[in-house]
This record gives C-alpha cells, sequence and structure tokens, in this order.
C-alpha cells in the first residue's frame, strides 16, 4: 500500500505522464461529500426526492469556497499528490471548489458536451473564446475532477481522452508563450486528438482524477437516474512551469510535456 505522504505509485506517476491523468478513490471522505451536496442541493432549487423539481440538464452553480469543500481539496493525501506531480512549493493549497456543473437525469442536450481544453489565462476579455492557454501551462497546474455523488457510466461521466495532453502540448509550443486562444485550439474540433481512447471519469464519492492541464475532455447527455455532481477546479501555481531547468528536478506535469516534445 503507497505511503500517505506518497500517495501515488511510481506506475501511477508514469501512467499520467502517458495518460494525462490518474485518480485517487477515497481522496476525501464520503461524509464530507455528503455535507457538500447538501449545500449544494439546497442552491440547485431542486429536492433530490422529488425529480419532478429536475427541470433542466444542467445547473451552474457557482464558486464554493466554505469550510467543507476546502477540507475536501486539501486532505493530506491529496496534497501529497499535488507535491507528487507538481512538485513541492510549486502549486498553491486550493481554496475554492470553482464551478459545479449539477447534472441531471434527462433527454435534452446540455448544449456543453463538446471536447475542449480549459485554458488559464487572458480571461480579462469577455469573451471566453479568446482566452488563452500556453506551453508552460500559464495559470494552472493541474485540471481537477472531484466527484461528490456517485458517477456511474449512465450518470453524465466526463469523458476523457487519454494521452490527448500529449497532442495539445505539439499544438501549443510553436505559439510560445502567448499561447492559442480557445477559438483557435477548438478550430478543428481537436481532430488530432480524435484518435485517443475515450475514458469514462466515473467513480464514488471521495473519488478525485488528477489531469494534466492539456488534456482534452468533455462532458455528456445524463442518462442515468442520479444526479451528478462534480467540480472541476484548477490546481493553481506557486511558481510557473518551466521546461528548462538546470538542475532538471521536473515535475510529471513538465516531463509530460518535455516527452511531447521529444526534449
Amino acid at each position: 500500500m503507497p505511503e500517505l505522504s506518497h500517495p501515488l505509485s511510481d506506475a501511477q506517476i508514469a501512467s499520467f505522464i502517458a495518460d494525462g491523468f490518474v485518480h485517487i478513490d477515497n481522496a476525501f471522505s464520503a461524509d464530507l461529500a455528503a455535507e457538500c451536496r447538501a449545500i449544494l442541493w439546497r442552491d440547485t432549487g431542486a429536492h433530490p426526492d422529488d425529480p419532478s423539481t429536475w427541470t433542466r440538464p444542467v445547473v451552474r452553480l457557482g464558486m464554493y469556497a466554505q469550510p467543507p469543500f476546502r477540507a475536501a481539496a486539501n486532505t493530506t493525501v491529496l496534497r501529497a499528490a499535488y507535491d507528487q506531480l507538481v512538485g513541492q512549493g510549486r502549486w498553491l493549497p486550493p481554496q475554492a471548489l470553482g464551478t459545479f456543473p449539477v447534472r441531471f437525469p434527462s433527454p435534452n442536450d446540455p448544449g456543453d458536451a463538446g471536447w475542449h481544453v480549459d485554458v488559464s489565462f487572458g480571461t480579462d476579455t469577455t469573451d471566453f473564446m479568446e482566452w488563452r492557454a500556453n506551453v508552460i501551462s500559464t495559470g494552472r497546474m493541474l485540471l481537477m475532477l472531484f466527484v461528490f455523488s456517485e458517477v456511474g457510466e449512465d450518470d453524465a461521466p466526463t469523458r476523457i481522452r487519454a494521452g490527448s495532453h500529449l497532442d495539445i502540448a505539439r499544438k501549443l509550443a510553436p505559439a510560445g508563450e502567448a499561447g492559442l486562444s480557445l477559438r483557435q485550439l477548438s478550430a478543428d474540433g481537436y481532430a488530432s486528438t480524435a484518435h485517443r481512447p475515450e475514458v469514462y471519469a466515473t467513480g464514488s464519492p471521495g473519488t478525485v482524477y488528477l489531469c494534466h492541464p492539456f488534456l482534452v475532455h468533455a462532458a455528456q447527455p445524463h442518462r442515468g437516474t442520479r444526479p451528478k455532481f462534480m467540480a472541476q477546479p484548477p490546481l493553481l501555481p506557486a511558481r510557473p512551469l518551466a521546461l528548462d531547468r538546470p538542475e532538471g528536478d521536473y515535475s510529471p506535469v513538465e516531463i509530460a510535456i518535455r516527452t511531447a516534445l521529444e526534449r
């Protein structure tokens, strides 16, 4: 069994570099997930025991920084995993758990199920298609998926294109520090990643997927019977990523990019 200070095995870290993600079961407790879910249910305006109140395919809730959410994002296991993937002293402790797209069973198109990469800077414009990403992932160390409800294959699990982070790194590299806008990144519909195998981010409450910031992913319609509660916060940098470190102390996030660029 992995040590608490090193929850990810060497094989898991190698998988993160190659596939762009790793998941940790029981990264936070089911009780903590239930406490957070109760707050979220209240804010949806729907009732957990009355499906007639589940009238929309997705309800987007704002930033959540209450104590149970911060506790879920900062467990001992997760903080150690952040160190393993990003490097000690290179990330900021999460102070909130971002936007919650709460997904309800529905035959209707949720309207947000396209493949994409989460961009991370240039967000001072109101046109989100002009928000940007670059090869050193300015503004984001990890994409994280926090599962707060039981999510099976029918419960609108996030779709992941395993290994797509390597394709995106190669696409971003020629643009240098300026990077590419979301409009530029999505112009071809992410055709360069279409050959990648598709994986579903399923799990029980307390599961966390730690993903490379360049990983291509997508939502999907909810075909199940139970609403899905999941957060997608970034892990923010304390120090920027670097692809040329004189000391050679590269993190797995950096190694993946360097591997893609054949450095």
